[in-house]
């Protein structure tokens, strides 16, 4: 499960950098699953459980974090190229 879902950010950052608009990304929905990785990352330190895992959270919140520095990118090109 970790693997497929953490092979589907590189997809989704590709999709937002390509795509250069905000509309149909919720930020919201990317925080959440930033939260959530960091989350793990700090409960796998906490409790001194280190393994592999820990490198697959820290290079998913990578990918989320990317993919939220391409969400403000887009929505300033989405204000800059609206008509007015």
């Amino acid at each position: 499960m970790m693997i497929c879902f953490g092979l589907s950010w590189p997809f989704s950052v590709a999709r937002s950098y390509r795509a250069r608009t905000a509309k149909g990304k919720s930020l919201f929905f990317l925080c959440a699953i930033a939260l959530g990785y960091a989350v793990g990352i700090a409960s796998k330190a906490l409790l001194g459980n280190i393994s592999y895992v820990l490198g697959f959270y820290a290079l998913n919140l990578l990918m989320v974090l990317v993919d939220i520095a391409l969400y403000f990118r887009n929505r300033r090109l989405d204000i800059t190229n609206s008509p007015s």
